[in-house]
């Protein structure tokens, strides 16, 4: 009978030889899964029949032979696949490199401003000079590609800025990039061909609105011209390699009349909430991220009169309120690469009493500028509007509480009696499970007694869903009968 090592030799070969590499990875696994099945069942008859013992000893050995064979060759395998992708990736790189090299050479030639036709088509000639070095099927990435490095200082991105339906744009490291779009999430295909490629338009955007970003000063808020605002980190800071955020804004204001017919509210909210404004109540909206205040906030600000002097103040700008004439917009300034020239959202609430407003909209606080913000609604400056980040409406009072703690140390008992006597009406939006954004909640500040603020429920959302007025009357309404209306 044969022995052992040379039966391992001849069903190994056999097996590596004439099936083997004619296989994929996975079925190289496969044939290691039988392998260990079929010992399994020699180890059954193993222990079922002595006087197959010998015998069975022969095979096991030649069986874990095989497996060892195998199990190396697909190690190889793996190994090969992975050196070839790693091959072709770098040869992709060196084609882009040779190939942006050439087209910013002939853009330069040209010695002209060239539209984007222009510039496609030397794209398109550089390209279709040698196309048989790259697959037919990434022609047209190749070429966006190469548009995008000699054409565009935002990238791969500009594209996706310039496309209305999306409304954000998550990118984490080069190669994770997301949208949302509709409400909705989405993870692409896109990527970058490297981390430096993500990092050179992360500084450009920087250098379009005289701002710095590198290892020293790693993080980036910014504005881009259309408005559109940018959060970039650097690769120091960022684990997973730089991050990008850039959050964009409807082109077109959304009204309250549209948001009534999507479901936010209902008309009888919207007209409640008209007349409030309309009188001069000082209105807070809060709400979680993405809850839609930004766009609340903008609606609302339809029903302010025109002849009003409104001061707008935000972190960046994102209000659109064009149908006031007599209408100031500022927004705060991070320091420069020296520490200097900060200008923050407590200067500008500061700046802005001085302007002789009939009305301060504060885009959002997020600190110790609500002690500035309460000082200016308690200081006769009515139909104040302002936005915050909170869970419900008593957990949103409970943040200006600590916010306002921030600026100045007083005891809370003053804070609280500041913040009722300057807010008059609270406003809560959130998202459903959906994802659709809804008015979840919209109370009247009366007071704060026994430890806890004293709410008045106006609407309420229900457990269907639907947004419904209490019938409770408003409690102050003097404002009301200052201008002759009535709700």
């Amino acid at each position: 009978m044969p022995t052992v090592p040379l039966c391992c030799a001849i069903v190994s070969e056999f097996v590596l030889g004439n099936i083997g590499r004619g296989l994929p990875g996975k079925y190289l696994s496969e044939l290691i899964r039988a392998g260990f099945y079929g010992w399994r069942i020699l180890q059954m008859i193993w222990f079922a029949n002595k006087s197959l013992r010998p015998f069975i000893s022969r095979l096991r050995g030649i069986l874990i032979c095989v497996l060892r064979r195998i199990t190396a060759w697909k190690s190889v395998f793996l190994l090969g696949k992975l050196w070839k992708e790693e091959v072709m990736e770098r040869e992709r790189a060196m084609y882009l490199e040779e190939k942006t090299a050439r087209v910013r050479e002939k853009i330069l030639a040209a010695e002209e401003n060239l539209s984007r036709q222009q510039a496609m088509e030397i794209i398109e000639d550089v390209v279709f000079a040698d196309a048989e070095e790259i697959e037919l099927s990434e022609l047209h990435a190749v070429i966006r590609t190469l548009y995008a490095r000699t054409r565009s200082k935002l990238g791969i991105l500009e594209e996706y800025i310039e496309d209305a339906s999306i409304n954000e744009i998550m990118i984490n490291g080069k190669d994770r990039f997301f949208l949302e779009t509709g409400g909705d999430m989405v993870c692409t295909d896109e990527h970058f061909d490297s981390t430096e490629e993500l990092e050179e338009i992360i500084r450009n955007i920087a250098a379009g609105v005289h701002r710095e970003i590198n290892e020293m000063h790693p993080i980036l808020d910014a504005r881009l011209p259309g408005g559109s605002r940018v959060n970039a980190v650097y690769k120091n800071v960022a684990a997973g390699g730089p991050v990008l955020t850039i959050r964009k804004f409807a082109r077109e204001r959304i009204t309250m009349e549209q948001m009534v017919k999507s479901g936010t509210l209902t008309a009888e909210c919207a007209e409640y909430l008209k007349t409030l404004v309309a009188c001069g109540y000082n209105i807070f909206v809060s709400g979680g991220t993405s809850s839609g205040k930004t766009t609340f906030l903008n609606a609302l600000s339809d029903f302010i009169p025109v002849q009003e002097r409104v001061i707008v103040i935000e972190d960046s700008t994102e209000l659109a309120m064009n149908h006031i004439a007599n209408l100031v917009q500022m927004e705060c300034r991070n320091a420069n690469a020296l520490g200097q020239g900060m200008i923050s959202m407590d200067m500008l609430i500061k700046t802005s009493l001085r302007m002789r407003p009939d009305r301060i909209i504060v885009g959002e606080v997020r600190g110790k500028e609500v002690a500035d913000m309460m000082n200016a609604m308690n200081t006769g400056h009515d139909g104040c509007l302002a936005t915050g980040h909170g869970n419900s409406v008593s957990g949103m009072l409970r943040r200006l509480e600590s916010m306002y703690l921030m600026g100045v140390q007083i005891p809370i008992d003053a804070i609280r009696a500041q913040i009722v006597e300057g807010i008059d009406i609270m406003i809560h939006l959130g998202r459903l499970p959906g994802g659709d954004r809804r008015v979840l909640e919209v109370q009247e500040l009366v007071d704060f007694e026994h430890g806890k603020y004293v709410l008045n429920p106006l609407f309420l959302l229900s457990d269907e869903r639907q947004l419904s007025a209490t019938g409770n009357p408003l409690v102050s309404q003097s404002k009301l009968r200052l201008r002759g209306r009535t709700l």
